[in-house]
């Protein structure tokens, strides 16, 4: 009996001691997708990148066709042709096809480099706009809204952040 006085005293002291916790962090969230996509600065670092892999798609393409061009050539000639100029065709092809694969890593490499490049530009610009807006209006963490599960509508600062970005942009 002594034992469930203790553990009930015990119980009744922690239930009491229980404080609720009150956060005075303001929170806000935003998504950072949506306003690259539709601040001036944001679309002209897309079209930017857009237009490069364009480009890069373009050179690809060419190399490629020229490759399966070269490839018909070889395989027309190869009854025609003596046996040894045949391997010596396919290999100069498969050099080829060699090269057109380090040709297409060094473009992938570059591309994804300057597409780097671009949106830290973009965040560069756009930052201190966003610090300036936290400071004035007393928020202290910014999230994304990836990775938010659930919150209140209000808390949404992305088209107010985009309306400040391209009065300051323009």
């Amino acid at each position: 009996m002594k034992i469930k006085k203790k553990y009930f005293l015990i119980l009744f002291i922690l239930f009491f001691n229980i404080t609720t916790v009150h956060s005075e962090e303001s929170v806000a969230f935003v998504n950072i997708d949506y306003l690259i996509k539709n601040t001036n600065i944001g679309k002209k670092a897309l079209n930017n990148i857009a237009q490069v892999d364009k480009k890069n798609v373009n050179i690809l393409k060419k190399r490629n066709e020229d490759l399966k061009k070269l490839e018909l050539e070889i395989k027309k000639k190869q009854n025609i042709i003596s046996e040894d100029s045949f391997k010596n065709e396919v290999n100069i092809l498969k050099s080829k096809a060699k090269e057109f694969t380090k040709e297409k890593d060094i473009l992938v490499k570059e591309f994804n480099s300057f597409k780097k490049q671009e949106l830290n530009n973009v965040f560069e610009k756009i930052s201190p706009l966003i610090r300036t807006y936290m400071a004035d209006n007393s928020i202290n963490i910014l999230l994304d809204t990836k990775n938010i599960f659930m919150g209140d509508a209000n808390t949404d600062i992305t088209e107010k952040l985009i309306k400040i970005i391209n009065q300051v942009e323009n």
